[in-house]
């Protein structure tokens, strides 16, 4: 599958009020991305970013990405995950996992639908999730036009260098070469 809408990918299943704080520890905030990212779920998963493929789908239950907003999507993409799946999302969190142009679906049933490791094919533009491992398809609620458009323009930070309303270099430089 060829656009960030339509992917598939093995499910790594969590449960529910699976916190920030553990998706992104606090001594690893200090990291580079790409070590801060071998760090996601020590507490309850130590070792899992090793095991996780690209295009691999997280799936989880109720309240998921609750705490202190750390920006957890970030370590997601870098990590390759390629959707999440969740019973209900943090706001903030959802947003965030918006804005760095990570598909996040509510599945309503999601955990009573997928198993781990079941390998899953999602079309989050038709709104069709199909477990391929069970031989099974259930309808999804489709992400809204503006969503569809910010995720494909690779989430808000892009669109908006895109546009050409950020320059990252003055954002982060404070315009020195």
């Amino acid at each position: 599958m060829t656009s960030p809408l339509r992917v598939r990918g093995r499910a790594w299943v969590f449960g529910d009020e699976i916190n920030t704080d553990d998706m992104y520890p606090g001594f690893a905030m200090k990291l580079p991305v790409e070590e801060a990212a071998q760090h996601m779920f020590d507490a309850t998963r130590p070792g899992w970013p090793k095991l996780v493929e690209a295009g691999d789908i997280v799936v989880a239950g109720r309240n998921f990405g609750l705490g202190s907003s750390r920006a957890c999507a970030e370590l997601f993409v870098h990590l390759g995950i390629s959707c999440l799946v969740a019973e209900q999302y943090n706001s903030l969190f959802h947003r965030n996992a918006l804005n760095y142009g990570l598909p996040a679906l509510t599945v309503p049933a999601a955990r009573t639908l997928i198993d781990e490791g079941d390998v899953l094919a999602i079309d989050a533009v038709a709104g069709v999730l199909r477990n391929e491992t069970r031989g099974t398809e259930h309808p999804i609620e489709p992400l809204p036009a503006f969503v569809v458009e910010l995720i494909e323009g690779g989430g808000l930070i892009n669109r908006l260098e895109a546009g050409g309303f950020l320059d990252r270099n003055d954002a982060t430089t404070g315009g020195k070469p």
